[in-house]
C-alpha cells in the first residue's frame, strides 16, 4: 500500500472508524448522530497501535450497547493498513496496524528529509505574534529571562513548524521610572568614580554593571559631563545607557540562539500619540469613565474583578494604557493570534488584559498568555542564590558560560513554561547518560559515525536508503523505533497545538533512548547486505527526526562528540 502522505496515519485510520459506522447506519444496524472520533496509543504494546473508547462515546446517541456498536465496526472495517481490530472490555476496539505502513512513513521521511512534519492536511496557516523576554533594558538578563528566551524562542519555531506565519517580537521597556532610575543610577556611579559626592537614587539599579556603563562613559567623555546641568546630563545619560543595555541585552540573546523579528519601543508609543489616541478611541466608544479626576477602564463588564485606572489624577498614563495602546497596535498589524510570554508576578494582569481587549472590540480569546514559573539554580544539591563573580543574581551570560548554550536551552525547555523548574548545574555540564541533552546529541553524533564508517569501508551501495527494504526490520527493537518516528508528525501537532516546546524536548529524548537500545541490540554495518541497508535506511530517518527536533528546540546537532 502507498499511503497518502498528506494524511497522517491518526487521521487515516479515524475516516476508517468514520466510514465503517457511517455504513452500519445505512444497512440500519443503528441510527443516530455520529460522535468525535478519538485515538490514543496504548499503554502496552500488547493492546495494538491505537485504541479508541468511539463506541462507548455513541452508545447513547446511537442507542446500542458499546460491544455491539464496536463489533459493527470492526465487521466492516477492511483497510490494508490494518492487520486486525479486537475489541476489548466493554466496547474499546484495538487496531494493530501491518508493518507496511511504517516502511512507508520511513520512506516519507528520508524523501523529505529535515522538511519532515506535519502532512498538508494538518497546517495551521494562522498569523501569530510571540512576543517574549521584554525584559527591561536596565540591568542584564538573568535566568528566569533566560528560560523565557529559550521557551519563547522554541514555540515560535515550532508554531511555525505547524505552518503558521510567525513574527517574534521583544517590547523593549524603555520608557516609565524605572528609566529614570537607570539614568540617575548611571549618574551617581558617574560621580563617585570622578570622585565627587553623590547621592544614589532610592530606587536605583545595584549592579556591577551600571558601574561598568559609567566607566564607560568615562573612558569615551572624561569629565565632560561635571559641568552639564544636572536635567541635561540625566537625558544624555538615559539615552546613553539606553544604548548600551540594550546593545548588551542584544548580544546576551543572539549568543543564546534567540532572533526577534521586532523590537517595538514603548517610548515610541508616547511619542507618536498612540497612548492618548487609544484612551480616547475607548473614551468615545462608552468604555472609559473618570472618577476622582482618574479615568477609569470598564474592565469588569469583560470579566475582570475591578476596573482599572488608564490615566491617574496627574494626567500620567498607567503602564496598562500604555499595554492598551501596544496590544492596539498588535492586532491593527492583522495578526490573528497574539501570544504573550509573562513572568509568573504577571499572572494577576491576565484578566484586566483580556478585558482591554474586549474592549478594543476583538475577541479576547485572540490573546493568549502563558505564564513563565520560578527557574532555581542548583550546585552540588545546594540552591545557588547568588553568583560567585559578582555576588548578585546570576545571570543568564554567566550560566551560558558555565554549561554551554545548548544545554541550558534544553533545560529551561524540558519542562512546561508553567511548572516551577529545578536547574541541576551539575547534571547540565555532565557527558552522561543521565544528561538528557547529551543523550540525544550523542544518538546523533552516533549515527554520524557509523555513516562515516560506512563510507571509509566504500560500502556506498548501502546508502539507497529508499531503495531500502523495510519489511526486513522485525526485531522488536526495529519496530519500535519505526513507530516512534512515525508518531512525529502527531507529537507535532500536538505540542504546537498546546503550546508546548517541552513536548518535543520529551519525544526528542524517548526516540534517542529507543536508538541507543536498537544500536545496543542490532548490528548495523556486517549484518546481510540488504539488512545492513534497511538498518542504515532507518538511522537516516532517525538521524534527520533528530536533527529537526533538535533544530526547534534552537539545540544543535552534532556530529561528533
Amino acid at each position: 500500500m502507498r499511503r497518502n502522505t498528506d494524511i497522517d496515519i491518526k487521521t487515516m485510520l479515524s475516516r476508517e472508524i468514520e466510514k465503517a459506522a457511517t455504513q452500519a447506519i445505512a444497512e440500519g444496524v443503528f441510527a443516530g448522530e455520529l460522535p468525535e472520533i478519538f485515538l490514543e496509543e496504548p499503554p502496552q504494546k500488547e493492546f495494538g497501535d491505537y485504541a479508541t473508547n468511539f463506541a462507548m462515546q455513541a452508545a447513547k446517541n446511537l442507542k446500542k450497547s458499546p460491544r455491539a456498536i464496536a463489533e459493527a465496526i470492526v465487521n466492516r472495517i477492511n483497510a490494508p493498513f490494518i492487520e486486525k481490530s479486537v475489541i476489548a472490555g466493554p466496547g474499546f476496539i484495538n487496531f494493530y496496524l501491518t508493518l507496511n505502513w511504517l516502511g512507508e512513513e520511513m520512506k516519507n521521511i528520508l524523501t523529505q528529509g529535515v522538511s519532515y512534519g506535519l502532512p498538508k492536511s494538518m497546517l495551521n496557516r494562522e498569523k501569530i505574534q510571540v512576543e517574549f523576554v521584554s525584559a527591561n533594558p536596565t540591568g542584564p538578563l538573568h535566568v528566569g529571562h533566560g528560560r523565557g528566551a529559550a521557551g519563547g524562542s522554541a514555540l515560535v519555531n515550532l508554531l511555525r513548524e505547524a505552518g503558521c506565519e510567525v513574527e517574534a517580537e521583544f517590547y523593549i521597556n524603555d520608557a516609565g521610572g524605572q528609566i529614570d532610575n537607570l539614568a540617575a543610577s548611571v549618574e551617581a556611579r558617574y560621580l563617585e568614580l570622578l570622585g565627587q559626592e553623590a547621592e544614589f537614587p532610592e530606587d536605583g539599579y545595584l549592579g556591577q554593571d551600571i558601574v561598568y556603563t559609567a566607566k564607560k562613559i568615562i573612558d569615551r567623555y572624561g569629565d565632560k559631563y561635571l559641568t552639564t546641568d544636572k536635567k541635561e546630563r540625566l537625558a544624555i545619560f538615559k539615552e546613553l545607557a539606553l544604548t548600551e543595555k540594550l546593545a548588551a541585552l542584544k548580544e546576551d540573546l543572539t549568543a543564546f540562539g534567540v532572533k526577534f523579528d521586532v523590537w517595538f519601543s514603548e517610548r515610541r508609543l508616547h511619542e507618536i500619540g498612540a497612548v492618548s489616541e487609544t484612551v480616547d478611541a475607548l473614551k468615545e466608544a462608552g468604555h472609559i469613565y473618570e472618577r476622582d479626576g482618574a479615568l477609569w477602564l470598564k474592565s469588569t463588564e469583560y470579566g475582570d474583578d475591578k476596573d482599572r485606572v488608564v490615566i491617574r489624577e496627574n494626567q500620567v498614563p498607567t503602564y496598562l494604557a500604555a499595554d492598551i495602546a501596544y496590544h492596539r497596535d498588535k492586532f491593527e498589524r492583522e495578526f490573528d493570534r497574539v501570544i504573550n510570554i509573562w513572568g509568573a508576578d504577571h499572572h494577576g494582569y491576565i484578566a484586566r488584559m483580556k478585558a482591554a481587549v474586549a474592549a478594543l472590540g476583538r475577541n479576547s480569546d485572540t490573546l493568549e498568555v502563558l505564564i513563565l514559573q520560578m527557574v532555581s539554580l542548583y550546585r552540588e544539591g545546594q540552591l545557588v542564590k547568588m553568583s560567585k563573580r559578582t555576588g548578585q543574581g546570576v545571570t543568564l551570560s554567566e550560566l551560558i558560560e558555565e554549561v554551554g548554550k545548548d544545554a541550558a536551552r534544553f533545560f529551561f525547555i524540558m519542562r512546561n513554561v508553567d511548572s516551577q523548574l529545578d536547574f541541576d548545574l551539575d547534571l547540565a555540564k555532565s557527558r552522561t547518560n543521565e544528561n538528557p541533552v547529551y543523550y540525544i546529541q550523542y544518538a546523533h553524533a552516533r549515527i554520524a559515525s557509523i555513516f562515516r564508517q560506512v563510507e571509509e569501508a566504500s560500502l556506498k551501495d548501502a546508502l539507497d536508503f529508499l531503495s531500502a527494504d523495510f519489511s526486513l526490520l522485525t526485531e522488536d527493537a526495529e519496530i519500535d523505533l519505526m513507530k516512534k518516528l512515525g508518531q512525529f508528525p502527531e507529537e507535532l501537532k500536538n505540542a504546537a497545538k498546546e503550546r508546548a516546546p517541552h513536548r518535543i524536548a520529551r519525544y526528542a529524548h524517548e526516540l534517542a533512548g529507543l536508538f541507543h537500545s536498537f544500536y545496543n541490540q542490532c548490528r548495523i554495518i556486517g549484518s546481510l547486505p540488504k539488512l545492513q541497508a534497511s538498518r542504515l535506511a532507518l538511522i537516516e530517518a532517525v538521524r534527520l527526526v533528530i536533527r529537526k527536533n533538535l533544530g526547534i528546540l534552537g539545540v544543535d546537532a552534532p556530529d561528533k562528540m
